[in-house]
């Protein structure tokens, strides 16, 4: 039964189908907002997935190119893997939705996301977002919604409810909340140093937007919701809970996993795991699901005491950061680098300079954003976790991790005017025990001064964590979570900025939602740690950005030509320009305003090349003086190429200053002379003395 429900939402009409497509699907909704449509639908197997201790669970953003009138590039010509934004969209749409399955559920789960047309005045990524969480809630699938979502954007100071891609690509704030109908689920924001405060605000606006939209969906899922269905819950059994504890008692547990060192803390517990699978050899069923076991046992010792007595695994203080080390050039020849440690995790970041033709090209269904001026590329080989496996490139955590770092240093990036170069940091991770995208961004901005990039400001970041209770107000909030908190917590807040406000936020959670106090708290913990980095580990680094590119790095000058003169640069087939390109070993790029940069790592060539460019783009004028090489030799005289492309006469009356009968007497092919400008002759063309030279 087709039906369709509608809303206002900031200005625009929200329109949901239900039952008009995809009806085999658990659930579908077919989304309206403006003239951008996205297709919702939700899935789930019929049976859990045998031999797994975590939620199958699998969210696709597919980004058609026939939503914005293209056919996709290559060869193929036809959509291929998905897009670094599709990635990040769908990582969005699964952060808040993943807390709110059960805890106990195994069956494959995919909620699939295709953005079939798009209106720029509405984000086709808000819409998904939107249509994931309602086709979730009315199938049958066990959730625990509704939960709604609201990005928040910034221009000349005013908050903009769902903002258009132009208002989100140019304003001063991005900022996606997810809600349920009491709490915060999910924060995720790109910001041009924003203040805690106007943060806060922001985040509590959107969540009231949210208000409305579960309300909404309420009416939804009331009408034509399907009951959620049964399914075999993959809870470790009470039972076997009770027979690990009389063999490995909770102080013994304690003792196992309380210690700074994670190798020392994994030996503890692999020792105790091999005791109990010893223990238990006769019982297959509970052999089965010991794994889980030991990992649920160990959760709930490490969350009853940092709770309870404010004790953390490695015998921190609630709001003590780990040991900070930093330091720059660790890398010869490459144009920046930089290592930031914070106790077992560290992070090696190097710097690249180019020109800005090198910048990254995007296929993508944002027409405005077609290339990428800063890349910030991040790696998590398996060796910094202490492991061994393949490396397959980066899945969509490290792509995830890298974009958070590079939305954390846009804002203090200088523009392309200040700094013509296109901008490449990659972060590898040495070692991981939390926060790797924390201290990816301590180290890319140190590579970057260390680079001679001019960023307006340090940015530093930092992850907090949290333990709950029972109540609202029974929490604790852990600055600076290691590994163990981050898996056994209830939350990972990230935030970066500079001294001044807040560059970027990534919060992910696997409670129900967060109160406002808690949300309060973890900006202003993550406020007084990033500071603290900054002043007693990265300023006595390096405090500020070096004055010049470093010696290997590419060296660029700018000079601009009226645009009428472009042509004459570029020559018939790119034949001038490749010319001074071949002559000079140099880069050149030319924009259409006229902007030309020259980019190599020889100074006196780099000059030439400018020289070479200022003799084709000027208006010649008698008296000035060139240097010509001859390329022809006729009875009347010798024709000199002064510049690629360029050419000039000097008649025989005007080589010497005696009479000479051949031209051959004085000049031979290949010689270079320096000759003045007489003007233009009778037919346009340019005359050269070398006689009335006074260079000569």
């Amino acid at each position: 039964m087709y039906k369709s429900y509608t809303m206002e939402l900031a200005g625009r009409t929200l329109r949901v189908d239900i039952g008009r497509v995809a009806a085999q699907a658990n659930g579908a909704a077919f989304m309206h907002y403006g003239d951008t449509v996205v297709l919702s639908t939700a899935t789930a197997s019929d049976k859990p997935r045998d031999g797994i201790d975590f939620f199958p669970l699998s969210v696709e953003y597919e980004e058609k190119m026939y939503s914005v009138g293209k056919i996709p590039g290559g060869f193929n010509k036809r959509e291929g893997k998905a897009s670094e934004n599709a990635i990040l969209t769908s990582r969005v749409i699964d952060r808040p939705m993943r807390p709110l399955f059960p805890k106990d559920y195994r069956n494959d789960v995919t909620l699939n996301n295709m953005v079939m047309s798009v209106d720029p005045s509405c984000r086709p990524e808000l819409v998904a977002m939107l249509g994931a969480a309602i086709a979730t809630c009315i199938s049958d699938i066990p959730f625990d919604g509704p939960c709604a979502m609201t990005q928040v954007g910034m221009i000349d100071g005013e908050f903009v409810i769902n903002p258009s891609q132009e208002q989100w690509k140019s304003g001063d704030l991005n900022l996606t909340v997810a809600s349920t109908r009491e709490k915060v689920i999910m924060i995720e924001a790109g910001a041009n140093e924003i203040p805690e405060a106007k943060m806060i605000e922001a985040i509590y606006m959107a969540h009231e937007v949210n208000q409305k939209i579960i309300t909404f969906i309420d009416t939804i899922v009331a009408e034509v919701g399907k009951q959620k269905h049964e399914y075999t819950s993959c809870a470790v059994p009470e039972e076997l809970f009770a027979a690990i504890k009389e063999i490995v008692p909770p102080e013994e547990m304690e003792k196992a996993v309380f210690t700074d060192d994670k190798q020392t803390r994994e030996e503890n517990i692999r020792v105790l795991t091999e005791r109990l699978t010893e223990a238990f050899a006769e019982k297959e069923e509970w052999l089965a699901v010991l794994g889980e076991a030991v990992y649920q046992y160990e959760k709930k010792t490490v969350r009853k005491m940092i709770l309870k007595d404010h004790k953390r695994p490695d015998g921190r203080e609630i709001t003590q950061i780990r040991p900070l080390a930093a330091e720059v050039d660790i890398i010869p020849r490459v144009h920046g680098s930089a290592m930031f440690t914070r106790g077992q995790t560290q992070i090696c970041d190097v710097c690249t300079l180019a020109p800005l033709s090198e910048q990254q090209k995007i296929d993508g269904l944002d027409e405005n954003e077609v290339s990428k001026r800063y890349m910030h590329h991040y790696n998590f080989p398996s060796y910094s976790v202490g492991e061994t496996k393949p490396s397959r490139g980066p899945g969509r955590r490290e792509i995830g991790h890298g974009a958070l770092a590079e939305r954390a240093l846009i804002p203090v990036l200088p523009s392309e005017e200040e700094f013509p170069y296109t901008i490449r940091c990659v972060s590898e991770t040495f070692e991981s025990n939390g926060s790797t995208s924390m201290a990816s961004t301590c180290a890319s901005c140190m590579s970057l001064m260390s680079a001679g990039v001019p960023i307006k400001k340090m940015v530093a970041g930092i992850s907090c964590g949290l333990v709950t209770g029972e109540t609202d107000d029974d929490f604790v909030l852990l600055t600076d979570i290691q590994g163990l908190e981050d898996f056994f917590g209830d939350m990972d807040f990230k935030v970066t900025g500079t001294t001044d406000g807040i560059t970027a936020i990534q919060m992910d959670i696997k409670i129900h939602g967060l109160t406002r106090p808690i949300v309060e708290g973890a900006i202003a913990r993550c406020r007084e740690a990033r500071l603290f980095i900054m002043d007693t580990c990265m300023k006595p680094a390096i405090a500020e950005p070096r004055k010049e590119v470093g010696t290997y790095a590419p060296k660029i000058i700018q000079m601009n030509i009226d645009p009428q003169k472009i042509g004459d640069v570029v020559g018939q087939r790119g034949k001038t320009i490749n010319a001074i390109i071949e002559q000079t070993g140099v880069k050149i790029d030319i924009n259409d305003d006229g902007a030309v940069s020259i980019c190599g790592t020889d100074k006196e060539k780099m000059e030439k090349a400018k020289e070479l460019i200022n003799i084709i783009v000027t208006d010649f004028e008698e008296g000035q003086v060139f240097t010509g090489k001859v390329v022809s030799i006729k009875e009347f005289g010798a024709f000199l190429e002064f510049a690629p492309g360029k050419e000039g006469m000097v008649h025989i009356s005007k080589i010497a200053k005696e009479r000479i009968n051949r031209v051959e007497d004085v000049l031979t092919l290949g010689d270079v002379v320096k000759v003045v400008c007489l003007g233009k002759d009778k037919m346009g063309r340019i005359s050269f003395s070398i006689k009335d030279c006074k260079e000569n």
